[in-house]
């Protein structure tokens, strides 16, 4: 049977999920690894793997990882601005180790019918840092894992089924996690997934599908609950408080008015902060930023600080009505492994006062990309909160029409000069830096980023502005 196309170059809504791997640029980074043991590897690694879109080929083969650095085989150190976003505190924190190590020695896996000490400290902590009314904890391995939890919990507390989600949200790769997802990339060739989901625009104020003369997004909140009176029978609405591929960051106007939709109508706000919860946006949660609560918050992938797998559905004691249902059943779902490495994870950032340092952080990143982006014609956008940044390359700022070509020579010359980040829609430049980095480090970085620019400007003959 032949293959379903799936050229970007005809598709440009398939590159919404990290950069392409499939273009003539990666075929060039492939042939300039001249390392005979890199080579072995990655050639073992594609005979042995199954292949599957943004994983295969791989860019390189690595041998360690340690702080901010993730080192390849030949002893090439990059610097790690995308990490999958486990990386909060790097990698090997040795806090982290440690906690881990010592767990290892006493219980290394607790059978689910069973509690242990370690899983439910981590518990409680995480419950004291949400703060508010979120009490109640469901561990699982990981996040897509979690927001079925959610998903599941929401149709058990309010008896309805149907969901409203955003367009171009990613929340995990499971079947259940893609038809809430908003990611063609991820739903292209499936067939029919779960009914009753209902998806909306997502606030963009530079590109978005409803713009406003005066930058505004509320009126993006309203259209959720045009959907909610329309469609009826909605159970949960769910969102990342951030969009954390292409950094997309709504107004506190805008969760405001989500939060007061969901009341009014008695719809939860599921708010999943996998990617960005444990720090990246200054506060220990994304929402915390926006000053309200989720009904069901899920979190995970830096919760392990970068060691071990480990997710968790936060809620309300008042949805505590599931007792004769299984929502979750996991195997690991009190891992003493995984709860002693979240609980080091959050003792590190508390001991490290890192949520003050990444406020500091991230004004002044902010300051350098603004320079740039004043410098630089090729910048449309620059956009963040924290240490999470997303730069938009655009050909044309009137137009603002995609550089794809361009987004993916910036990426591989910064991959020359030892700095790895993710690249969305095809165009956008993700920064996500370890919230451990060094404010020499981060300058080192972003040098090695705006060297690139300068180059490819250069290359692509873009005018002074």
């Amino acid at each position: 049977m032949k293959p379903v196309m799936t050229d970007t170059e005809h598709a440009p809504h398939l590159r919404s999920e990290g950069d392409i791997n499939t273009t003539q640029a990666r075929q060039q980074w492939h042939a300039s690894i001249s390392d005979s043991r890199a080579q072995s590897l990655l050639e073992r690694d594609s005979k042995v793997f199954l292949h599957q879109a943004m994983s295969t080929p791989c860019l390189d083969a690595l041998d360690a990882a340690e702080g901010i650095y993730i080192t390849d085989c030949t002893g090439k150190r990059y610097i790690d601005f995308h990490g999958n976003n486990v990386h909060q505190l790097g990698y090997g924190h040795p806090h982290v180790v440690k906690r881990v190590s010592e767990q290892l020695a006493i219980l290394p896996f607790s059978p689910r019918r069973f509690t242990n000490p370690i899983a439910i400290a981590c518990a409680e902590k995480l419950t004291e840092i949400c703060g508010g009314d979120l009490n109640r904890v469901l561990f699982a391995p990981g996040g897509t894992s979690v927001v079925g939890m959610a998903l599941k919990l929401a149709r058990h507390v309010t008896g309805n089924f149907k969901v409203v989600s955003l367009w171009d949200s990613f929340h995990g790769a499971s079947l259940d996690a893609i038809s809430v997802g908003g990611e063609a990339c991820f739903r292209q060739g499936m067939g029919p997934l779960m009914a009753g989901v209902e998806r909306i625009p997502p606030p963009i104020t530079y590109r978005g599908a409803f713009p406003s003369s005066d930058g505004s997004d509320v009126h993006y909140a309203d259209y959720l609950e045009y959907v909610i009176e329309k469609e009826g029978g909605i159970g949960a609405f769910i969102a990342e408080a951030v969009r954390n591929t292409d950094v997309q960051v709504p107004s506190k106007a805008y969760w405001k008015r989500i939060r007061e939709i969901c009341d009014k109508h008695n719809v939860l706000l599921i708010i999943d902060d996998i990617p960005n919860g444990m720090g990246r946006s200054g506060e220990w949660f994304t929402h915390q930023a926006y000053g309200i609560e989720p009904d069901i918050l899920c979190i995970g992938k830096g919760l392990g600080g970068g060691i071990m797998p480990i997710a968790a559905m936060i809620t309300k004691d008042e949805y505590n009505t599931a007792a004769d249902v299984s929502l979750g059943h996991y195997t690991h779902e009190k891992s003493p492994l995984g709860c002693a490495a979240a609980l080091g994870t959050i003792e590190a950032i508390e001991k490290e006062d890192l949520l003050a340092k990444v406020k500091t952080d991230s004004a002044f990143v902010r300051e350098q990309l603004e320079r740039m982006k004043a410098t630089y014609p090729i910048i449309g956008d620059v956009r963040g909160i924290g240490l999470l940044w997303g730069v938009e390359l655009v050909n044309d700022r009137m137009t603002k029409t995609r550089a794809f070509e361009e987004a993916e020579a910036v990426l591989y010359e910064c991959l020359n000069q030892g700095l790895s980040f993710k690249v969305s829609q095809g165009n956008v430049i993700q920064l996500s830096p370890p919230l451990i980095i060094s404010r020499e480090e981060l300058r080192r970085a972003l040098d090695i980023f705006e060297g690139a620019i300068d180059k490819v400007c250069h290359e692509f003959q873009y005018l002074d502005l």
